[in-house]
């Protein structure tokens, strides 16, 4: 009798907990067509268990590195594999990335596939933030380095041309001027390669009054008779950033953006409130979201890991410093800026975080 029980148990706890995975679970047949999927997978596919059941494998996942053929080969060896990395396409629907494990199994004496697959696309983002953040703070801390070790001779240079200077006739002091001059020039491309050194000093504000204060500076210069488009969220609350610096990040990037789109071009200037959002590694509660879209030719894909090094830039003439300093002063607000670009679409989106106070407001 109690072994009755302990196998009614086992099957109790067999039949429940597909239901109650986080793990999405997909049953194919030894035809690969669909015959069970848990809930998690109905989640992650779009369709529920009725509307899955029944339709083949490459028909839901289409356009995938696992196909028939390595099915096959997955029932005829018996060999369980793991493939840490793989976009799903969902046919008509979606795609994202996620970690799969398939397992053939035996069903009814008939041989079946188990596909297990959960979604990384987040952690995969998360990683590659970090990775990034890595990188472009070893390059700040690279040219920082070498900038003061430039600075240096170029003083002492400078000095030794205007002492000279004085020593020579005046048909032969352009030369030392000339010396000065590519001196002092080269000084102020070091200072801007430092980017901004001094602490922001941050106060309780509305997002939307520097976001007018560049609307207003980039439509009193605008050649190309750019339309700016305003979405704004009026139930943002007050944010604390130095004024003074934000206005220079978001400058930066809509002066990017100007130089990017054709004229008569629109470029959007859009917040919202967003929840859940991971910033330099850590996961903010609410944050105010600035993005900044235009639909120029985009980002070449070579330069967009890298777009916010010093000296990166998609333009000939470009100096590559702007994107950098505003990835500097959003940084001195423990916010994130990131990029998503495409052919005709480019969205630089500034994420800032919202403090408990702030929540109380919203």
């Amino acid at each position: 009798m109690h072994e009755i029980c302990e196998n009614q148990q086992k099957i109790d706890y067999q039949q429940l907990l597909p239901g109650q995975l986080v793990t999405a679970v997909v049953i194919l047949d030894h035809a690969f067509t669909i015959q069970y999927a848990n809930p998690a997978a109905e989640a992650l596919l779009n369709r529920s268990q009725n509307k899955l059941r029944g339709l083949a494998f490459e028909a839901v996942f289409s356009n995938t590195s696992i196909d028939n053929e390595r099915l096959q080969q997955l029932v005829a060896t018996g060999q369980e594999f793991t493939d840490s990395d793989v976009l799903l396409h969902i046919a008509g629907s979606h795609q994202f990335t996620a970690e799969i494990t398939l397992s053939a199994v035996e069903f009814d004496r008939q041989s079946h596939v188990l596909l297990e697959f959960k979604k990384i696309d987040q952690q995969k983002q998360i990683s590659i933030e970090v990775f990034q953040q890595q990188q472009w703070e070893s390059a700040r801390d690279l040219i920082r380095g070498l900038a003061h070790e430039i600075k240096n001779p170029l003083g002492g240079l400078r000095g030794a041309a205007q002492l000279l200077h004085k020593e020579l006739s005046s048909g032969q002091q352009e030369y030392t001027t000339m010396i000065i001059e590519q001196a002092d020039r080269l000084t102020n491309l070091v200072d801007r390669l430092l980017g901004p050194n001094q602490l922001p000093n941050m106060t309780k504000q509305n997002i939307h009054l520097v976001l007018e204060k560049v609307n207003q500076l980039v439509s009193f210069n605008n050649p190309k008779k750019i339309k700016f488009i305003r979405d704004y969220d009026p139930s943002i609350p007050d944010v604390e950033f130095d004024q003074e610096k934000m206005q220079q990040a978001i400058l930066n990037i809509v002066s990017n953006a100007v130089q990017a789109v054709d004229d008569s071009s629109h470029i959007y200037f859009k917040t919202r409130v967003t929840s859940n959002q991971t910033i330099n590694g850590k996961r903010i509660k609410l944050s105010a979201q600035i993005s900044i879209i235009d639909h120029g030719p985009g980002i070449p894909p070579h330069i967009q890991d890298t777009l916010f090094y010093p000296m990166v830039s998609g333009r000939p003439n470009g100096t590559g410093l702007g994107l950098s300093i505003a990835q500097t002063l959003i940084n001195q607000h423990k916010g994130k800026l990131s990029c998503d670009s495409y052919p005709g679409r480019t969205e630089f989106i500034i994420l800032l975080p919202l403090t408990e106070e702030n929540f109380n407001d919203y």
